[in-house]
């Protein structure tokens, strides 16, 4: 049985890292909402969201080595590779398939990241391909560590490989090969699972008989835990927790993060046809920004005067980000082999 994780104020997060923390759930979503104001003003093609997931995401994100543990993340994972470092001007750049598009100079769809300066491995539209790709690099790191060829305890070097799926990727042929590797293998490597209880369409239930995702991390000699995936203190300690145990070479550890989507799967989608709209509501009272926001509140962390800097800000760099976008060149018909084959 799969354990679960109850949230607790950790000491090792001090009042900065709390406001960091918040601070980028936040700018996640008003990059997030202005992407979908660009969408249905026809300035961009396709957007796919992560409202709703900031607070796994972010949580997520401060438990590993940012800018060094490999992470595959997977398409909502907005929140993640802020908090990873890409800037709102770097997402941008996706979204209008600009020349200086930081991950691919727009041949990759938007929302598949990827960065090598921070270790963000880009990942393919087809779901849970990455999972086997993550464990290989965690693979490739034991093997170093073993070899001698790297230190263990060195900080500066990767020592984990963290992916990003939801739910419904944990039906993908790829997803057990990736997760039964790790567990053959006991590589440093963490699946964080973003449970919002639909793939695409399909609830939950009609694709798994378990009620916890996590629940059949023991089938390959994982570790499994499952968190409130609305609070993003409980999904810190989660996923730091598992992040240890990685380095200390305990082995793997699938998190699932129950959450859920406020929106539509994807721009292209309309959630009407197979969710009420009371359901869609009442999820909104649990917006782990919300919960997170009363909580520093309450604990003096945050106050109003500090919140209404936040949303200036965010709306300032938003703003920023996308006239950055708007002005930058397209690719030339000229560009199109540039960077596909090496000198």
């Amino acid at each position: 049985m799969a354990t679960k994780i109850f949230a607790r104020p950790s000491a090792r997060l001090k009042a900065e890292h709390l406001l960091e923390m918040f601070w980028l759930m936040l700018l996640s979503r008003r990059v997030d909402e202005r992407a979908w104001a660009l969408h249905r003003q026809g300035k961009i093609a396709f957007h796919i969201s992560g409202m709703g997931h900031e607070g796994a995401q972010v949580g997520a994100a401060f438990a590993i080595n940012r800018g060094v543990d490999y992470v595959h993340p997977y398409y909502r994972d907005l929140a993640l590779v802020l908090a990873l470092g890409i800037t709102p001007t770097d997402f941008m750049m996706s979204l209008f398939g600009k020349k200086d598009e930081y991950s691919s100079k727009a041949r990759q769809m938007p929302s598949h990241f990827g960065s090598k300066k921070l270790n963000i491995v880009s990942g393919s539209s087809p779901v849970a391909t990455q999972v086997p790709q993550a464990a290989g690099l965690a693979f490739a790191i034991k093997y170093k560590q073993q070899a001698g060829l790297v230190n263990p305890d060195d900080s500066t070097q990767p020592r984990l490989a963290l992916t990003c799926l939801g739910e419904g990727s944990t039906s993908q042929g790829e997803w057990h090969e990736g997760m039964n590797w790790a567990g053959v293998h006991q590589l440093p490597f963490i699946c964080l699972v973003e449970n919002n209880l639909y793939a695409i369409s399909v609830p939950q239930e009609g694709q798994m008989a378990v009620s916890n995702v996590a629940d059949r991390a023991a089938a390959y000699g994982v570790k499994g835990i499952w968190v409130d995936g609305n609070d993003v203190l409980a999904v810190y300690d989660a996923v730091y927790e598992a992040a240890q145990r990685a380095y200390r070479g305990e082995g793997p550890t699938l998190v699932e993060a129950k959450t859920y989507r406020v929106v539509p799967h994807s721009s292209d989608d309309d959630d009407r046809s197979y969710r009420s709209r009371e359901e869609v509501e009442e999820w909104k009272k649990k917006d782990p920004i919300l919960r997170f926001e009363k909580y520093l509140m309450d604990e003096g962390i945050l106050t109003p005067e500090r919140l209404d800097e936040y949303e200036t800000r965010a709306r300032a760099e938003v703003d920023r980000a996308q006239h950055a976008a708007e002005a930058a060149p397209y690719p030339a018909e000229t560009d199109a082999l540039d960077e596909v084959y090496a000198d």
